[in-house]
């Protein structure tokens, strides 16, 4: 059934639902379906509960607005806020066995000469470009001697020349005045526009499983894109997600991989660039976070694709913007934290003698959110035309967005305990697991994933023959 009454309780969440929502050609009177319960919220500098919430709402509220299109009728939303904060931290509960580290031992803040800077060593090469500036082995001491003679701004440019990713902390004003904050400033939430036509197919969707024979292509690394992805194979779809073969990323892949199956391609082999032409000439929608112009150097850029797979719903992510200076620069949600402001705002308000970042990758979380209402928007539209549909969004616009609003006054949420996990174990490569239960509940359509978690390169590069499109 429908619901018109709009909630009152958390206006701050709904004022977040909104500000995407509104992008994405939803209307006020759509957004107010969604309803947001539980109080409580996750101790920050900024409203970060509702901020996540918001974003959750709006995907929510895209699943409802396609199962209209599909059914004839818009089921509630309604989003756990309680629920929400879990998820935008860690979902699984492993049952006898651990998740890895999240960080490698040399990433974090250090103190320069004249103020803080982030190294994000994660992955090889990014570590291998940071030491490499420094002069310095893989020592924490050692890094910390070495940072400590460089100035924040002069090392950040260096570790980025390098091909390494680094950020100097900023606060909210330097960030407005900087030219890249300015630049993010004008750009929208999301970005959106049509594409060319293709032939208007319908997928083998049921009012219980709105995604059901429908292909999504994954090329998504560590966070917001592996979130949108789960989130549209809680809703049926057939999800493969693509990787290099020699990426890994341990501490996410049992929280992200939920419901997917993973496969490897090398597609800047000639056999690996073919059979990756052939998967996406048969994807309904394609979800990637490549650095801007990384795809145009493969001769796969944005009119490249839409030839391929004419119709394609095409959304994509990147760290620092569409705009500016910095459009393609390497980032991640902690690297953003420190540039636009959210980290030296946390510092300030609690009092504390380094940088204090959010007490989860709330901006990761929250663009994975929006890129999972733009996959659900743009396959409505669809639907009705057969026109493809384009959107992009950042991390740093999601970081703007979220430092718009104030904390406000909440009590923190507490603790997780048995009554916030799903009934059922989940049985994934790595040992048994549970999670908390479903952040929004879509009447009608749960989400449930047919599929556990499972690690990169365990599937074929191919897109299974019952999934195929009506």
């Amino acid at each position: 059934m429908s619901v018109d009454a709009p909630s009152l309780a958390f206006p701050a969440a709904e004022s977040f639902l909104a500000a995407v929502a509104s992008p994405l050609g939803f209307s006020a009177e759509t957004a107010a379906r969604v309803r947001f319960e539980s109080e409580g919220a996750l101790p920050a500098a900024f409203a970060v509960t509702d901020f996540a919430s918001g974003t959750v709402g709006v995907a929510g509220l895209a699943a409802s607005e396609l199962i209209a299109g599909l059914f004839g009728e818009a089921p509630a939303v309604t989003v756990d806020r309680r629920l929400v904060s879990g998820w935008f931290g860690m979902s699984i509960q492993p049952v006898g066995w651990s998740l890895a580290s999240p960080w490698d031992p040399i990433a974090g803040d250090y103190a320069t000469s004249d103020g803080w800077i982030r190294l994000h060593t994660n992955a090889p090469h990014h570590r291998a470009a940071a030491l490499a500036v420094l002069g310095v082995e893989v020592d924490k001491s050692a890094v910390t001697a070495a940072v400590r003679k460089w100035r924040a701004d002069e090392l950040e440019a260096a570790v980025v020349a390098r091909g390494g990713c680094a950020a100097t902390l900023r606060s909210l004003a330097d960030w407005a005045f900087h030219p890249q904050g300015r630049a993010v400033a004008t750009e929208p939430v999301v970005i959106a526009e049509r594409g060319g036509f293709g032939e208007p197919k319908r997928w083998a969707a049921s009012r219980g499983r709105p995604l059901a024979g429908l292909r999504v292509l994954d090329c998504t690394r560590v966070l917001a894109g592996p979130v949108a992805t789960r989130f549209l194979a809680g809703l049926g779809a057939d999800v493969l997600r693509i990787d290099p073969p020699d990426w890994d990323e341990p501490a996410v892949i049992p929280e992200v991989t939920l419901g997917k199956r993973c496969a490897r391609l090398d597609i800047k082999s000639r056999d690996g660039r073919a059979q990756f032409e052939k998967l996406l000439g048969d994807a309904d929608a394609f979800v990637h976070g490549l650095r801007p112009g990384a795809l145009d150097a493969l001769g796969l850029g944005a009119e490249e694709r839409e030839k391929i797979r004419p119709g394609l719903v095409d959304v994509s992510l990147d760290a620092y913007g569409w705009s500016g200076p910095w459009a393609g620069r390497r980032g991640f949600d902690s690297l953003v934290q420190m540039s636009a402001g959210i980290a030296d705002e946390g510092m300030r308000v609690f009092g504390t003698d380094r940088p204090k970042p959010l007490p989860v990758q709330a901006l990761d979380h929250a663009a994975g959110y929006v890129m999972a209402a733009s996959v659900l928007g743009g396959l409505a539209l669809r639907l009705a035309d057969g026109r493809g549909f384009f959107t992009r969004t950042s991390l740093a616009r999601m970081a703007g967005l979220l430092a718009s609003t104030g904390a406000g006054e909440a009590p923190a949420f507490a603790p997780f305990d048995e009554a916030d996990l799903a009934p059922e174990t989940e049985t994934t490569a790595w040992g048994p697991a549970r999670r908390l239960k479903p952040p929004v509940e879509i009447e009608g359509a749960p989400l449930r994933w047919a599929l556990p978690a499972s690690p990169l390169g365990s599937a074929e590069p191919e897109w299974r023959k019952e999934a195929a499109v009506a």
